[in-house]
């Protein structure tokens, strides 16, 4: 019985993925996934955070564990949409004092990746997401009292420096688990200090690469096939009108509103995570 009930949940996402019975998901099921995708092209051109809103949805309506191998496929068409608009205005020094520490924390994520259930998975990404959000407006609040942080390079603070092995790691660990990494690197280039087009080139860049770096090791988890590729392929589609509507809107977004929109997409990420 124990062998038999393992297999349910890869019975499950093989059935979504060729639709041979739409009893296996309901067409609001669908409709979430769509919208979720939608929200990934925008998260990628717009509010970086607002992709944790997606990944939930994907963990909601999919066994958490095997959404992550369906996600990545739609993640990385919104890194190549963002790169395309906003590959000049990447800080590299800040991307080449993340990847070291980041390699670790991939590496640490395809271990857990090997025991954890869905259960850990969701508890341990939405415990994460919180702790760093709690951290990051700490050290917003004490960085506002401090005149030479107003007048420091973006990217180039002192804090940043200290800061880049922890949101390293934890960002690489993340994304390998459940492609979280989005809110911890957001909260980092924010209290970097960027600017909303350094914010949003330094981390398509940053994305991409690693994005493309996690697809070996999702393979050989299991968590990327031919049936999870059937199924991104009916969503990518809905990537594009979304990567067009968030370059429509960011102009228009303001700095201050930017950054309370990316901490607050990723405190409601979060919880939903820890709520699924």
């Amino acid at each position: 019985m124990g062998e038999a009930g393992a297999r349910v949940p890869r019975r499950k996402i093989r059935a979504l993925t060729i639709f041979p019975d739409m009893d296996t998901i309901g067409l609001w099921q669908l409709a979430a996934l769509a919208a979720a995708s939608t929200l990934v092209g925008f998260s990628k051109t717009a509010v970086s955070g607002a992709n944790t809103i997606s990944l939930a949805v994907f963990a909601a309506v999919l066994p958490a564990r095997e959404s992550t191998g369906v996600l990545l496929p739609i993640l990385i068409v919104g890194d190549l949409l963002a790169v395309r608009v906003y590959r000049r205005h990447a800080h590299w020094p800040t991307l080449l004092r993340l990847f070291p520490a980041v390699a670790v924390g991939v590496v640490a994520g395809t271990v857990f990746m090997l025991w954890a259930d869905d259960a850990a998975v969701r508890t341990s990404i939405g415990v994460i997401l919180l702790f760093m959000t709690g951290v990051t407006l700490w050290r917003r609040r004490f960085a506002e009292k401090d005149a030479e942080k107003e007048t420091a390079a973006e990217g180039d603070s002192g804090t940043s420096r200290t800061a880049a092995r922890g949101y390293g790691v934890l960002g690489g660990f993340t994304t390998m688990v459940a492609n979280a990494g989005g809110p911890v690197m957001s909260l980092y280039l924010l209290s970097a200090g960027f600017r909303k087009l350094g914010f949003l080139g330094t981390s398509a860049w940053f994305f991409l690469i690693l994005n493309v770096s996690k697809v070996p090791f999702s393979v050989g988890l299991g968590l990327i096939d031919a049936q999870s590729l059937l199924l991104d392929a009916c969503l990518l589609l809905f990537v594009l009108p979304g990567a067009y509507l968030g370059r429509a809107c960011v102009d228009r977004i303001n700095q201050k509103v930017f950054d309370r929109i990316v901490i607050g997409a990723t405190v409601v990420g979060g919880l939903q995570l820890l709520l699924v």
